[in-house]
Formats: structure tokens, C-alpha cells, sequence
């Protein structure tokens, strides 16, 4: 049972569902498993299918059961006033799942048709928040720095098929995702910009630099950049600059959904690993509870720079740095805790063998910090 089981099982209670995040993170068989516990396995349909399409568009799911799970079906032209009419017709028959990835997050939010309709849910990869049931922490944190999260190459544990399935799935991205929905025509040239970026995890990026690089133009790497993090390939950190006069404007951090797509050494790695963690905490935080939650970091003029900074509401709620086996406190990370007093500081140390308190900043290693965190207490 994935972490967002109960919660979805909740607000069908009430509203429809829609089920996003990255391809291939296992929204469809999150779907599938909620229809077999609803003892409905058939009433599955996927718009990609000739037959399962011509059942939609000929209501033959209707009296086959409560729950019904449309995927895909955010390509059929008309599909959110369709959905709306079906939802305001039976919804005191049925329950509906609607699931897609990059282009039902984009097309949900054009128009408002669906307003009050439905809740929305952002499902990550596996981490150490989510350990699936006879798997250790420490297993899964060996697997999650090796072969990622997502759950095929995650589960398998085997490098060479991870690296086959990270090629399709990035091939898949480029080629269907991308040139479906952005008005890009160099695809081969943006297929150039992914490995610099799998480079630069956790570092500064200059789209001057890149453009440099790729032979063209600046805006255009930042437009390129946009429709990755679009496609959740990507996701990019902004510099936390509120309250603080010395801060300088900075462009995005860049890091990966897929942990393994990191090109860098095991601190790189663990960092996008930390990132990921603490991405897929607050987009629970932000679908299950309505506050706003910004990922973000801090660099000031004077060098001193902490790698996530976690704000509620526009409040500086936590700050966390990153260290692959330094655990002496960051003195930057003591300069923000005391100058923002945050509720938390933490010092997050791959390679820590006690964990240990320094006035206000916990010093503490990867598995005791994320794995005893429940979906509940995210």
C-alpha cells in the first residue's frame, strides 16, 4: 500500500480524486490497487487504449461498480467538461480517480470548470519516508542512492536494467511528453542541456553558461529548463532572500526526481537524495493540509550558504544542510538558525555514527532523520 492510500480513500468520500507526479512512479498501479480493495478490478480505463476509449465516450462503465479510474484521460480534447458533467450527474453513485503525470498538472489549471470538484494528490517515488514492508532502512537507502526511487529499478535492485530503464523513460519524456506539450523544435538540442544539468546537482546554475555551451541562447535554456521541471524530470530551488539584507539574487539550484540520474560523486548524489526527500514531504504537506510550502536556499555576500530551507506560509519553519560525512556543525547553518529562528535546524550526515545536539542544531544521519517519518508526521 503506497503512503497516499488512506488519505485518497478519505477525500473519495467527498470529491473526485486526481493522482499525479512523475511517469512511471506508480499512480496506475496505485489506482488498480484502490479498485481491488473495492473489489471493482474492471472499472480500469486508459484513454491510450482503442477499447477502453470507446467505453468512456459510450458511458459503459456506468452501474459496473463505485469506484471508477479514468487514466490518461487528459487527452481526450473536452475531457474536464466531460468529467465535470459525469461527476455532477453520478456523484452520489460513483467515485472517480483520474491520473496522469506532467500534462494533467498542466492542463487541470487552465480554467476552472473542476473548481471544488476534486483534491489533488502529487505521488513521489519511493524514499526513505516509504519503505516497502520487509525492505530495511538501510537496504533502502543503499538502493536509493544506486538505482533511485522510482519503483521498477527501485524494487528490481539491479544497475544495468535501472540504466535501461532510465534511458526509456528519459527518451519517453523528450520525445512524447515534451513534444506534445511545448512548442519546442530542437528536441536533439535540448536532449544536450539533461546530461549538463545531471552535472550540476546541487550547484548554481547559469543559463549564460549553458547557453554558452549548447550554442544558444539564454532564454532559450531557461525556457528548456522550465518544460523539464514541467515534465517532472527536474525541480528547481530559489534562493530564500526575505528578512535578509546581505542575501544576493541567485538563479536555481537543479536537482532530479530520479535520484540515479545524478553525474556526480556520492556527496552530489545524497544531496539530491536529501532534496527529494524533503520536495516529497512538503507537496504532502501542501495536498493534505492547504498551507503553502516553498523548497528554497540561502547564500549571502558573504559566502554563507545552507542547502534547504523549508518555508510555511512565507515563515522560515526549517533549515537543513547536507554533508556526506562532515559532522562538525556548519557554521552557516549556526549564523541562519540564530539569525531566521527557525522551529527546526538540522545537520544531515550520510556517514554519522551518533547522533548528537549542538544548542539549537540537531546533528543527525539520513535513515533516523527521514525514515521514522510517516506520511502522518511529514
Amino acid at each position: 500500500m503506497r503512503y497516499l492510500t488512506p488519505y485518497i480513500e478519505k477525500d473519495l468520500k467527498r470529491k473526485m480524486v486526481f493522482i499525479g507526479g512523475p511517469r512511471q512512479c506508480g499512480k496506475t498501479t496505485l489506482a488498480r490497487n484502490l479498485l481491488k480493495t473495492h473489489k471493482v478490478p474492471s472499472n480500469y480505463f486508459n484513454w491510450d487504449a482503442d477499447e477502453d476509449r470507446k467505453a468512456i465516450l459510450e458511458q459503459k462503465w456506468l452501474g459496473s461498480g463505485n469506484l471508477i479510474v479514468f487514466d490518461e484521460l487528459h487527452k481526450f480534447p473536452r475531457w474536464k467538461n466531460w468529467i465535470k458533467g459525469q461527476y455532477d450527474k453520478f456523484k452520489d453513485e460513483h467515485q472517480f480517480i483520474v491520473t496522469g503525470s506532467a500534462r494533467l498538472d498542466l492542463y487541470r489549471r487552465g480554467g476552472d470548470s473542476l473548481l471544488g470538484r476534486y483534491h489533488y494528490w502529487r505521488l513521489h517515488p519511493f524514499s526513505l519516508h516509504e519503505i516497502p514492508k520487509g525492505m530495511s532502512a538501510k537496504d533502502a537507502f543503499q538502493r536509493l542512492m544506486k538505482v533511485g526511487g522510482f519503483p521498477e529499478p527501485f524494487l528490481d535492485n539491479d544497475e544495468v536494467e535501472a540504466r535501461r530503464w532510465r534511458r526509456e523513460r528519459t527518451e519517453k519524456i523528450i520525445k512524447d511528453d515534451i513534444r506534445d506539450l511545448e512548442a519546442i523544435k530542437d528536441i536533439q538540442t535540448l536532449s544536450l542541456l539533461i546530461p549538463l544539468l545531471k552535472s550540476r546537482v546541487g550547484g548554481i546554475i547559469t543559463f549564460s553558461n549553458l547557453a554558452q555551451d549548447l550554442h544558444v541562447a539564454p532564454l532559450t535554456v531557461k525556457r528548456w529548463v522550465d518544460s523539464l521541471e514541467k515534465m517532472y524530470m527536474i525541480f528547481t530551488l530559489h534562493p530564500y532572500t526575505k528578512n535578509l539584507p546581505r542575501a544576493i539574487q541567485k538563479p536555481p539550484k537543479i536537482y532530479f526526481f530520479d535520484n540515479a540520474d545524478v553525474d556526480g560523486d556520492e556527496g552530489a548524489i545524497f544531496e539530491n537524495l536529501v532534496a527529494n526527500h524533503l520536495l516529497k514531504r512538503i507537496h504532502f504537506l501542501e495536498d493534505s493540509t492547504g498551507h503553502s510550502y516553498k523548497l528554497q536556499y540561502i547564500r549571502d555576500k558573504e559566502g554563507r550558504e545552507v542547502d534547504f530551507v523549508i518555508v510555511k506560509d512565507n515563515q522560515v519553519e526549517e533549515l537543513v544542510e547536507v554533508k556526506w560525512s562532515d559532522d562538525k556543525p556548519s557554521t552557516s547553518l549556526l549564523y541562519y538558525a540564530e539569525k531566521l529562528k527557525p522551529k527546526k535546524a538540522y545537520q544531515i550526515v550520510a556517514n554519522l555514527k551518533r547522533s548528537y545536539k549542538s544548542g539549537n542544531l540537531h546533528v543527525e544521519n539520513a535513515i533516523n532523520y527521514f525514515a521514522g517519518m510517516s506520511p502522518k508526521g511529514m
